[in-house]
Protein backbone atom coordinates (compact mmCIF):
# COMPACT_ATOMS: atom_id res chain seq x y z
CA UNK A 1 0.00 0.00 0.00
CA UNK A 2 1.66 3.04 -1.29
CA UNK A 3 1.05 6.50 -2.16
CA UNK A 4 1.97 8.34 -5.40
CA UNK A 5 2.53 12.19 -4.76
CA UNK A 6 4.52 12.91 -7.59
CA UNK A 7 6.75 15.68 -5.66
CA UNK A 8 8.37 12.58 -3.81
CA UNK A 9 10.49 12.34 -6.92
CA UNK A 10 13.44 14.57 -6.66
CA UNK A 11 12.74 15.82 -10.13
CA UNK A 12 9.55 17.47 -9.67
CA UNK A 13 10.14 18.03 -5.76
CA UNK A 14 13.28 19.78 -6.10
CA UNK A 15 13.56 19.75 -2.43
CA UNK A 16 10.20 19.90 -1.44
CA UNK A 17 10.24 16.20 -1.11
CA UNK A 18 12.11 16.67 2.02
CA UNK A 19 9.37 17.98 3.75
CA UNK A 20 8.11 14.26 3.28
CA UNK A 21 11.09 12.14 4.27
CA UNK A 22 9.23 9.14 6.61
CA UNK A 23 7.03 8.55 3.74
CA UNK A 24 10.43 8.37 1.23
CA UNK A 25 12.19 6.04 3.30
CA UNK A 26 9.53 4.44 4.24
CA UNK A 27 8.95 3.54 -0.05
CA UNK A 28 12.16 2.68 -0.29
CA UNK A 29 12.35 0.22 2.48
CA UNK A 30 9.09 -1.26 0.46
CA UNK A 31 10.76 -1.45 -2.72
CA UNK A 32 13.76 -3.11 -1.37
CA UNK A 33 11.49 -5.62 0.31
CA UNK A 34 10.42 -5.86 -3.44
CA UNK A 35 13.71 -5.94 -4.68
CA UNK A 36 14.08 -8.94 -2.39
CA UNK A 37 11.24 -10.58 -3.38
CA UNK A 38 12.38 -11.01 -7.63
CA UNK A 39 9.11 -10.86 -8.33
CA UNK A 40 8.44 -12.33 -11.84
CA UNK A 41 4.91 -10.24 -11.94
CA UNK A 42 3.83 -6.67 -10.30
CA UNK A 43 0.26 -5.96 -10.35
CA UNK A 44 -0.55 -2.60 -10.04
CA UNK A 45 -3.75 -0.81 -9.09
CA UNK A 46 -4.23 2.83 -9.68
CA UNK A 47 -7.01 5.65 -9.43
CA UNK A 48 -5.47 7.27 -12.13
CA UNK A 49 -5.93 4.80 -14.58
CA UNK A 50 -8.65 4.86 -17.42
CA UNK A 51 -11.54 4.44 -14.88
CA UNK A 52 -15.26 3.83 -15.97
CA UNK A 53 -18.33 3.49 -13.45
CA UNK A 54 -19.46 -0.03 -14.36
CA UNK A 55 -16.23 -1.61 -15.56
CA UNK A 56 -12.30 -2.47 -14.57
CA UNK A 57 -10.34 -1.12 -17.27
CA UNK A 58 -7.13 -3.62 -17.53
CA UNK A 59 -4.18 -2.28 -19.95
CA UNK A 60 -4.17 -4.24 -23.10
CA UNK A 61 -1.13 -4.79 -25.52
CA UNK A 62 2.43 -5.66 -25.04
CA UNK A 63 3.57 -2.84 -22.89
CA UNK A 64 3.80 0.68 -22.23
CA UNK A 65 6.06 3.85 -21.45
CA UNK A 66 5.74 7.05 -19.38
CA UNK A 67 7.40 10.27 -18.27
CA UNK A 68 6.61 12.86 -15.70
CA UNK A 69 6.99 15.80 -18.61
CA UNK A 70 2.99 16.80 -16.81
CA UNK A 71 4.96 18.09 -13.77
CA UNK A 72 8.01 19.58 -15.84
CA UNK A 73 10.45 15.85 -15.23
CA UNK A 74 10.93 14.59 -18.51
CA UNK A 75 13.46 13.36 -18.48
CA UNK A 76 12.35 10.54 -15.72
CA UNK A 77 10.72 7.87 -17.91
CA UNK A 78 9.85 4.49 -17.13
CA UNK A 79 9.62 1.71 -19.83
CA UNK A 80 7.24 -1.85 -18.76
CA UNK A 81 6.45 -4.88 -20.71
CA UNK A 82 3.12 -6.08 -20.06
CA UNK A 83 2.07 -10.29 -18.51
CA UNK A 84 0.11 -10.54 -21.57
CA UNK A 85 -0.54 -14.21 -20.06
CA UNK A 86 -1.60 -13.20 -16.56
CA UNK A 87 -3.93 -10.55 -18.09
CA UNK A 88 -5.63 -13.10 -20.40
CA UNK A 89 -6.40 -15.63 -17.64
CA UNK A 90 -7.52 -12.28 -15.70
CA UNK A 91 -9.84 -11.11 -18.01
CA UNK A 92 -11.18 -15.22 -18.31
CA UNK A 93 -11.26 -15.74 -14.70
CA UNK A 94 -13.56 -11.96 -14.43
CA UNK A 95 -15.80 -13.53 -16.52
CA UNK A 96 -16.14 -16.36 -15.23
CA UNK A 97 -17.36 -15.04 -12.14
CA UNK A 98 -18.89 -12.33 -13.82
CA UNK A 99 -17.02 -9.06 -12.76
CA UNK A 100 -17.19 -6.67 -15.65
CA UNK A 101 -13.33 -6.34 -16.53
CA UNK A 102 -11.50 -6.16 -19.57
CA UNK A 103 -9.04 -4.78 -21.89
CA UNK A 104 -11.45 -2.75 -24.02
CA UNK A 105 -12.01 0.93 -23.42
CA UNK A 106 -8.13 2.16 -23.26
CA UNK A 107 -7.91 6.09 -23.30
CA UNK A 108 -4.76 6.54 -22.35
CA UNK A 109 -2.32 4.27 -23.10
CA UNK A 110 0.75 6.22 -21.27
CA UNK A 111 1.61 5.50 -18.04
CA UNK A 112 -0.40 7.49 -15.30
CA UNK A 113 1.72 8.60 -12.18
CA UNK A 114 -0.39 6.23 -9.51
CA UNK A 115 1.51 3.87 -11.64
CA UNK A 116 5.01 5.85 -12.89
CA UNK A 117 5.88 6.86 -8.95
CA UNK A 118 5.83 2.98 -7.18
CA UNK A 119 7.53 2.25 -10.28
CA UNK A 120 10.33 4.89 -9.73
CA UNK A 121 11.00 3.10 -6.46
CA UNK A 122 10.85 -0.39 -7.56
CA UNK A 123 12.97 0.12 -10.01
CA UNK A 124 16.02 1.20 -7.67
CA UNK A 125 16.05 -1.98 -6.62
CA UNK A 126 14.24 -4.63 -9.29
CA UNK A 127 13.95 -4.32 -13.08
CA UNK A 128 13.22 -8.23 -14.04
CA UNK A 129 9.26 -7.96 -13.87
CA UNK A 130 6.40 -7.57 -16.39
CA UNK A 131 3.31 -5.46 -15.14
CA UNK A 132 -0.55 -5.99 -14.97
CA UNK A 133 -1.63 -2.24 -14.83
CA UNK A 134 -5.52 -2.40 -13.69
CA UNK A 135 -7.62 0.50 -13.26
CA UNK A 136 -10.42 1.04 -10.42
CA UNK A 137 -14.14 1.63 -10.89
CA UNK A 138 -17.20 3.19 -10.01
CA UNK A 139 -18.65 -0.51 -8.77
CA UNK A 140 -18.92 -1.34 -5.03
CA UNK A 141 -16.45 -2.10 -2.56
CA UNK A 142 -16.97 -5.58 -2.89
CA UNK A 143 -16.45 -5.66 -6.40
CA UNK A 144 -13.23 -4.77 -6.03
CA UNK A 145 -12.72 -7.59 -3.65
CA UNK A 146 -13.71 -9.69 -5.82
CA UNK A 147 -11.54 -8.86 -8.49
CA UNK A 148 -8.41 -8.72 -6.01
CA UNK A 149 -9.63 -12.78 -5.71
CA UNK A 150 -9.12 -13.29 -8.56
CA UNK A 151 -5.62 -12.28 -9.07
CA UNK A 152 -4.69 -14.44 -6.46
CA UNK A 153 -6.47 -17.19 -8.28
CA UNK A 154 -4.54 -16.12 -11.35
CA UNK A 155 -1.25 -15.64 -9.52
CA UNK A 156 -1.73 -19.16 -8.32
CA UNK A 157 -2.91 -21.13 -11.68
CA UNK A 158 0.18 -19.45 -13.63
CA UNK A 159 2.56 -20.45 -10.28
CA UNK A 160 3.98 -16.51 -10.53
CA UNK A 161 6.01 -14.69 -8.24
CA UNK A 162 3.71 -12.23 -7.58
CA UNK A 163 3.88 -8.56 -5.88
CA UNK A 164 0.11 -6.58 -5.88
CA UNK A 165 0.88 -2.95 -5.30
CA UNK A 166 -2.32 -1.11 -4.63
CA UNK A 167 -1.23 3.08 -5.24
CA UNK A 168 -3.70 5.46 -3.50
CA UNK A 169 -3.24 8.79 -1.20
CA UNK A 170 -4.98 8.98 1.71
CA UNK A 171 -7.39 11.79 2.48
CA UNK A 172 -7.12 15.31 0.44
CA UNK A 173 -8.34 17.31 2.90
CA UNK A 174 -6.21 17.32 5.74
CA UNK A 175 -5.85 20.71 6.54
CA UNK A 176 -7.61 24.64 5.72
CA UNK A 177 -3.69 25.79 3.46
CA UNK A 178 -3.91 22.35 1.61
CA UNK A 179 -5.11 22.23 -1.67
CA UNK A 180 -8.54 20.67 -1.04
CA UNK A 181 -9.00 22.49 2.11
CA UNK A 182 -10.21 20.68 5.15
CA UNK A 183 -13.21 18.68 6.10
CA UNK A 184 -13.45 16.86 9.54
CA UNK A 185 -14.26 13.78 7.67
CA UNK A 186 -10.34 13.62 6.40
CA UNK A 187 -8.46 13.11 9.61
CA UNK A 188 -11.21 10.90 10.63
CA UNK A 189 -10.71 8.76 7.41
CA UNK A 190 -6.70 8.85 7.72
CA UNK A 191 -6.92 7.56 11.10
CA UNK A 192 -9.15 4.78 10.38
CA UNK A 193 -7.80 3.45 7.22
CA UNK A 194 -4.49 3.47 9.16
CA UNK A 195 -5.88 1.42 11.90
CA UNK A 196 -7.39 -1.06 10.05
CA UNK A 197 -4.69 -1.21 7.53
CA UNK A 198 -1.96 -1.58 10.42
CA UNK A 199 -4.18 -4.52 11.45
CA UNK A 200 -4.69 -5.94 7.93
CA UNK A 201 -8.62 -6.14 9.19
CA UNK A 202 -9.44 -6.23 5.04
CA UNK A 203 -13.15 -6.63 6.22
CA UNK A 204 -13.44 -3.25 7.54
CA UNK A 205 -12.48 -2.01 4.14
CA UNK A 206 -16.14 -2.99 3.05
CA UNK A 207 -17.56 -1.10 5.71
CA UNK A 208 -16.41 2.47 4.76
CA UNK A 209 -19.56 3.83 3.65
CA UNK A 210 -19.50 5.70 0.15
CA UNK A 211 -20.62 9.69 1.37
CA UNK A 212 -18.07 9.64 4.19
CA UNK A 213 -15.15 8.08 1.21
CA UNK A 214 -16.11 11.14 -0.69
CA UNK A 215 -16.29 14.34 1.97
CA UNK A 216 -12.97 12.58 2.97
CA UNK A 217 -11.58 13.23 -0.52
CA UNK A 218 -9.97 9.49 -0.38
CA UNK A 219 -8.21 8.58 -3.35
CA UNK A 220 -6.88 4.79 -3.03
CA UNK A 221 -9.62 3.07 -0.53
CA UNK A 222 -11.07 1.28 -3.69
CA UNK A 223 -7.27 0.14 -4.63
CA UNK A 224 -6.34 -0.82 -1.30
CA UNK A 225 -10.32 -3.29 -0.98
CA UNK A 226 -8.70 -4.74 -4.44
CA UNK A 227 -5.59 -5.93 -2.86
CA UNK A 228 -7.15 -7.16 0.36
CA UNK A 229 -9.00 -9.18 -2.10
CA UNK A 230 -5.88 -10.68 -3.30
CA UNK A 231 -5.04 -11.87 0.15
CA UNK A 232 -8.64 -13.02 0.88
CA UNK A 233 -8.24 -16.63 3.59
CA UNK A 234 -4.48 -15.61 3.55
CA UNK A 235 -3.01 -15.09 7.41
CA UNK A 236 0.04 -11.91 6.75
CA UNK A 237 2.26 -10.15 8.29
CA UNK A 238 1.45 -6.43 8.02
CA UNK A 239 3.80 -3.54 9.02
CA UNK A 240 2.69 0.04 9.16
CA UNK A 241 6.51 1.76 7.59
CA UNK A 242 4.85 5.17 7.55
CA UNK A 243 1.83 7.70 7.79
CA UNK A 244 2.14 11.73 7.01
CA UNK A 245 0.75 14.41 5.89
CA UNK A 246 2.14 17.92 5.48
CA UNK A 247 0.53 19.56 2.47
CA UNK A 248 -2.90 18.67 3.87
CA UNK A 249 -2.62 14.94 1.88
CA UNK A 250 -2.56 11.75 3.78
CA UNK A 251 0.41 9.55 2.34
CA UNK A 252 0.37 5.59 4.14
CA UNK A 253 2.37 3.00 3.39
CA UNK A 254 2.18 -0.33 4.63
CA UNK A 255 3.51 -3.94 3.58
CA UNK A 256 1.59 -7.55 3.77
CA UNK A 257 3.54 -10.75 3.50
CA UNK A 258 1.47 -13.65 3.47
CA UNK A 259 2.44 -16.20 6.22
CA UNK A 260 0.30 -19.66 5.04
CA UNK A 261 1.57 -22.37 3.05
CA UNK A 262 1.18 -21.91 -0.88
CA UNK A 263 -2.06 -24.66 -2.29
CA UNK A 264 -1.79 -26.62 -4.86
CA UNK A 265 -2.76 -25.97 -8.47
CA UNK A 266 -4.36 -28.88 -9.18
CA UNK A 267 -8.02 -28.02 -9.17
CA UNK A 268 -10.35 -26.17 -12.19
CA UNK A 269 -9.37 -22.21 -12.54
CA UNK A 270 -12.79 -21.12 -11.39
CA UNK A 271 -12.66 -22.76 -8.42
CA UNK A 272 -11.75 -21.15 -5.38
CA UNK A 273 -10.22 -23.91 -2.76
CA UNK A 274 -10.52 -24.01 1.18
CA UNK A 275 -7.85 -22.26 3.05
CA UNK A 276 -6.01 -22.94 6.57
CA UNK A 277 -7.26 -19.41 7.38
CA UNK A 278 -11.35 -19.51 6.67
CA UNK A 279 -11.88 -16.37 9.40
CA UNK A 280 -10.33 -14.11 6.35
CA UNK A 281 -12.63 -14.54 4.15
CA UNK A 282 -13.79 -11.28 4.15
CA UNK A 283 -15.89 -11.51 1.10
CA UNK A 284 -17.99 -13.86 1.55
CA UNK A 285 -18.43 -12.80 5.27
CA UNK A 286 -19.56 -8.95 4.25
CA UNK A 287 -22.03 -10.57 1.87
CA UNK A 288 -23.45 -12.63 4.41
CA UNK A 289 -23.93 -9.30 6.81
CA UNK A 290 -25.39 -7.39 4.18
CA UNK A 291 -27.78 -10.89 3.15
CA UNK A 292 -29.12 -10.01 7.13
CA UNK A 293 -29.11 -6.86 6.82
CA UNK A 294 -31.62 -7.12 3.90
CA UNK A 295 -33.68 -9.41 5.37
CA UNK A 296 -33.88 -7.40 7.99
CA UNK A 297 -34.78 -4.18 6.09
CA UNK A 298 -37.38 -6.50 4.09
CA UNK A 299 -39.43 -7.55 7.71
CA UNK A 300 -39.33 -3.82 9.28
CA UNK A 301 -40.76 -1.79 5.97
CA UNK A 302 -43.86 -0.27 6.35
CA UNK A 303 -46.88 -0.34 4.15
CA UNK A 304 -45.54 2.24 1.85
CA UNK A 305 -42.17 0.80 1.26
CA UNK A 306 -43.51 -2.99 0.74
CA UNK A 307 -46.05 -1.69 -1.73
CA UNK A 308 -43.02 -0.11 -3.60
CA UNK A 309 -40.87 -3.68 -3.58
CA UNK A 310 -43.93 -5.49 -4.84
CA UNK A 311 -44.91 -2.99 -7.63
CA UNK A 312 -41.15 -3.41 -8.73
CA UNK A 313 -40.65 -7.36 -8.12
CA UNK A 314 -43.93 -8.19 -10.12
CA UNK A 315 -43.14 -5.59 -13.17
CA UNK A 316 -39.81 -6.25 -13.43
CA UNK A 317 -40.06 -10.08 -12.85
CA UNK A 318 -43.56 -10.13 -14.95
CA UNK A 319 -44.38 -6.93 -16.61
CA UNK A 320 -47.41 -6.11 -15.18
CA UNK A 321 -49.13 -3.49 -12.78
CA UNK A 322 -49.88 -5.04 -9.35
CA UNK A 323 -53.92 -3.69 -8.38
CA UNK A 324 -53.76 -1.63 -5.48
CA UNK A 325 -54.03 -4.33 -2.67
CA UNK A 326 -55.87 -4.10 0.33
CA UNK A 327 -55.15 -4.13 3.89
CA UNK A 328 -53.44 -0.70 3.45
CA UNK A 329 -53.49 2.05 6.03
CA UNK A 330 -56.78 4.57 5.53
CA UNK A 331 -54.65 7.66 4.13
CA UNK A 332 -53.25 5.53 1.25
CA UNK A 333 -56.07 4.86 -0.51
CA UNK A 334 -57.97 8.37 0.81
CA UNK A 335 -55.31 10.90 0.07
CA UNK A 336 -53.50 12.24 -3.15
CA UNK A 337 -50.13 13.50 -2.61
CA UNK A 338 -47.07 13.73 -5.06
CA UNK A 339 -44.74 10.57 -3.94
CA UNK A 340 -41.10 9.59 -5.44
CA UNK A 341 -39.59 6.11 -5.47
CA UNK A 342 -36.12 5.93 -4.60
CA UNK A 343 -34.15 2.81 -5.25
CA UNK A 344 -30.59 2.05 -4.01
CA UNK A 345 -27.90 -0.77 -5.13
CA UNK A 346 -25.14 -1.50 -3.04
CA UNK A 347 -25.24 2.13 -1.01
CA UNK A 348 -25.39 3.76 -5.19
CA UNK A 349 -28.37 4.86 -6.18
CA UNK A 350 -30.34 2.50 -8.63
CA UNK A 351 -33.77 4.61 -10.24
CA UNK A 352 -35.41 7.66 -8.49
CA UNK A 353 -38.96 8.87 -10.09
CA UNK A 354 -41.39 10.78 -8.28
CA UNK A 355 -44.12 13.34 -8.94
CA UNK A 356 -44.08 16.89 -7.45
CA UNK A 357 -48.13 17.28 -7.18
CA UNK A 358 -50.42 13.87 -6.88
CA UNK A 359 -51.60 12.57 -10.43
CA UNK A 360 -53.19 9.64 -9.30
CA UNK A 361 -56.56 9.16 -7.30
CA UNK A 362 -54.57 7.67 -4.60
CA UNK A 363 -51.51 7.51 -2.33
CA UNK A 364 -51.56 4.14 -3.16
CA UNK A 365 -51.80 4.46 -7.12
CA UNK A 366 -48.93 7.42 -6.75
CA UNK A 367 -46.85 4.84 -5.18
CA UNK A 368 -47.56 2.37 -7.64
CA UNK A 369 -46.67 4.40 -11.01
CA UNK A 370 -43.23 6.00 -9.37
CA UNK A 371 -41.83 2.35 -8.50
CA UNK A 372 -42.56 1.24 -12.13
CA UNK A 373 -41.04 4.23 -13.75
CA UNK A 374 -38.13 4.30 -10.71
CA UNK A 375 -37.30 0.61 -11.59
CA UNK A 376 -37.56 0.51 -15.12
CA UNK A 377 -37.90 4.30 -16.85
CA UNK A 378 -35.58 6.46 -15.11
CA UNK A 379 -33.25 7.52 -17.99
CA UNK A 380 -29.86 8.43 -15.85
CA UNK A 381 -29.93 4.16 -15.80
CA UNK A 382 -30.49 0.28 -17.03
CA UNK A 383 -34.03 -1.12 -16.30
CA UNK A 384 -33.33 -3.23 -13.37
CA UNK A 385 -33.04 -7.05 -13.82
CA UNK A 386 -34.47 -9.85 -11.98
CA UNK A 387 -31.24 -10.73 -10.19
CA UNK A 388 -30.78 -7.47 -8.72
CA UNK A 389 -34.60 -7.50 -6.90
CA UNK A 390 -32.82 -9.11 -3.76
CA UNK A 391 -29.96 -6.25 -3.12
CA UNK A 392 -32.68 -3.53 -3.48
CA UNK A 393 -33.27 -0.96 -0.62
CA UNK A 394 -35.87 1.00 -1.17
CA UNK A 395 -37.63 4.41 0.18
CA UNK A 396 -40.86 6.45 -0.25
CA UNK A 397 -41.35 10.00 0.00
CA UNK A 398 -44.00 11.42 0.43
CA UNK A 399 -44.72 15.12 -0.24
CA UNK A 400 -46.41 18.07 1.60
CA UNK A 401 -47.67 21.13 0.39
CA UNK A 402 -45.87 23.17 -2.39
CA UNK A 403 -44.48 26.90 -0.17
CA UNK A 404 -43.06 29.99 -1.91
CA UNK A 405 -40.02 31.59 -0.10
CA UNK A 406 -38.63 34.60 -0.49
CA UNK A 407 -34.84 33.74 0.06
CA UNK A 408 -32.81 30.37 0.67
CA UNK A 409 -32.47 31.75 4.62
CA UNK A 410 -35.72 30.27 4.99
CA UNK A 411 -34.61 26.50 3.82
CA UNK A 412 -33.26 23.69 5.76
CA UNK A 413 -31.17 21.37 4.06
CA UNK A 414 -32.18 18.26 6.55
CA UNK A 415 -36.20 19.61 6.95
CA UNK A 416 -37.08 21.29 3.43
CA UNK A 417 -36.50 19.65 -0.29
CA UNK A 418 -36.49 22.57 -2.68
CA UNK A 419 -38.17 23.06 -5.77
CA UNK A 420 -36.20 25.72 -8.24
CA UNK A 421 -38.10 27.64 -11.29
CA UNK A 422 -36.81 29.73 -13.80
CA UNK A 423 -39.79 30.16 -16.47
CA UNK A 424 -40.45 26.69 -17.82
CA UNK A 425 -37.59 25.01 -16.35
CA UNK A 426 -38.48 23.11 -12.85
CA UNK A 427 -35.97 21.43 -10.66
CA UNK A 428 -36.53 19.41 -7.35
CA UNK A 429 -34.30 18.30 -4.60
CA UNK A 430 -35.66 16.14 -1.74
CA UNK A 431 -34.22 17.45 1.84
CA UNK A 432 -31.98 15.05 4.14
CA UNK A 433 -29.80 13.64 1.16
CA UNK A 434 -26.59 11.76 1.56
CA UNK A 435 -23.45 14.21 0.43
CA UNK A 436 -26.14 17.73 0.28
CA UNK A 437 -24.83 19.25 3.78
CA UNK A 438 -25.89 22.66 3.01
CA UNK A 439 -28.39 24.60 1.35
CA UNK A 440 -26.10 26.07 -1.37
CA UNK A 441 -25.12 22.75 -2.56
CA UNK A 442 -29.50 21.94 -2.41
CA UNK A 443 -29.91 25.15 -5.07
CA UNK A 444 -27.08 24.16 -6.75
CA UNK A 445 -27.98 20.43 -7.55
CA UNK A 446 -31.46 21.34 -8.22
CA UNK A 447 -30.61 23.67 -10.80
CA UNK A 448 -28.14 21.56 -12.47
CA UNK A 449 -31.25 18.71 -12.55
CA UNK A 450 -33.74 22.09 -14.19
CA UNK A 451 -30.93 23.17 -16.24
CA UNK A 452 -30.44 26.51 -15.30
CA UNK A 453 -26.83 28.27 -15.15
CA UNK A 454 -25.71 28.86 -12.01
CA UNK A 455 -25.74 32.58 -11.59
CA UNK A 456 -28.97 32.54 -12.54
CA UNK A 457 -31.95 33.94 -10.41
CA UNK A 458 -35.35 31.52 -9.33
CA UNK A 459 -38.25 31.14 -7.77
CA UNK A 460 -37.84 28.77 -4.45
CA UNK A 461 -40.20 27.04 -2.76
CA UNK A 462 -40.17 24.64 -0.21
CA UNK A 463 -41.70 21.21 1.23
CA UNK A 464 -41.25 18.79 4.17
CA UNK A 465 -41.90 14.87 2.97
CA UNK A 466 -42.64 12.03 4.77
CA UNK A 467 -40.01 9.84 4.32
CA UNK A 468 -40.76 5.86 4.41
CA UNK A 469 -37.64 3.35 4.54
Amino acid sequence: MVPHPPLIVPDVGKGEEKKIGNTIRAYQEAARRIGEIRPETIVLVSPHQTMYADYFHISPGKGAKGDLGQFRAGNVKIEVSYDTEFVEKLCRMADIREIPAGTMGEREKRLDHGTMVPLYFVEQYWKEYRLVRIGLSGLPLIRHYELGQCIQRVSEVLGRKTVLIGSGDLSHRLKEDGPYGYREEGPAYDSRVMDVMGRAAFGELLDFSEDFCEKAGECGHRSFTMMAGALDRIEVEAEVLSYEGPFGIGYGICCYKPCDVRRENSFPEQSFPESAFPERNFGEQYEERERKRMQERRENEDAYVRLARETIEEYVRNGGKIKVPEGLPGEMYNKRAGAFVSIKKEGRLRGCIGTVCAVQASIAEEIIENAVSASTKDPRFLPIEPEELEKLVISVDVLGDMEKIASPDELDVKRYGVVVTKGYKRGLLLPDLDGVDTVEEQIAIAKDKAGIKAGEEVELERFEVVRHN
